[in-house]
């Protein structure tokens, strides 16, 4: 459920132009509409909520995650501290197009996620953007919370928190690789839908998309 690659590259040729009232937003520190802000959802597994990552504080537990066979497969972070340091530092050092967070369910955090501008994302480029697109990467921490449906509630709240907080945000897209047959099954449970197959620059990925006009149909 998670990138091969960074989600924030630097200004250039590779990022896209920021509209007037993401200008704005960029002025005032949010082009998210105040992620930290976001109060917890309710879900059959409990009370969740995203918590922006703070890296002298959580480090030690993404490292760990990252190292985890089965997560460093395909977000491919394996190594020392300073390797997971360096992705999320990127992006809480960046303009705030992307925002990592913990999972935290019922107080313990137990998963990883990063919402970001798709829209403003070089995932742009390689299919058709809507302004304010929103995207979710997500990994599962815990093994015991894995194979067990938690992902797949976890991912239905988030894309519910995205539309609820984000008003002109239309749909909310997920590009997996496309051989993470548990993640996109996990999409596909959670209320996106399977949109297309996208060559990347470092995978094929399955383009998930859930739009608000059909959030609660599927």
């Amino acid at each position: 459920m998670s990138p091969t690659r960074p989600p924030v590259d630097p200004p250039g040729e590779d990022t896209l132009d920021l509209r007037v009232d993401d200008l704005v937003a960029l002025l005032d520190g949010d082009l998210l509409d105040s992620v930290a802000a976001w109060e917890p959802a309710d879900t059959p597994v409990g009370s969740f909520r995203l918590v922006p990552v703070r890296l002298e504080r959580d480090l030690p537990l993404l490292a760990r995650w990252m190292n985890d066979p089965a997560v460093a497969a395909f977000w491919e972070l394996a190594g020392p501290d300073t390797v997971t340091a360096e992705h999320v530092r990127a992006q809480l050092e960046g303009d705030g197009r992307s925002v990592p967070c913990l999972g935290v369910l019922d107080g313990t955090p137990m998963s990883y996620f990063e919402i970001y501008r798709a829209d403003l994302d070089p995932l742009a480029r390689h299919y058709p953007a809507l302004p304010h697109d929103t995207g979710v990467h997500l990994l599962i921490g815990g093994v015991t919370d894995r194979g067990r449906g938690v992902g797949t509630t976890l991912l239905r709240a988030v894309a519910d928190l995205v539309l609820d907080h984000r008003p002109r945000c239309t749909r909310v897209l997920a590009e997996p690789d496309i051989r993470n047959t548990p993640s996109v099954s996990a999409f596909l449970s959670g209320g996106f839908r399977y949109a297309a197959e996208v060559d990347l620059p470092d995978k094929r990925a399955a383009l998930m998309i859930r739009d608000r006009a059909l959030r609660h149909v599927l």
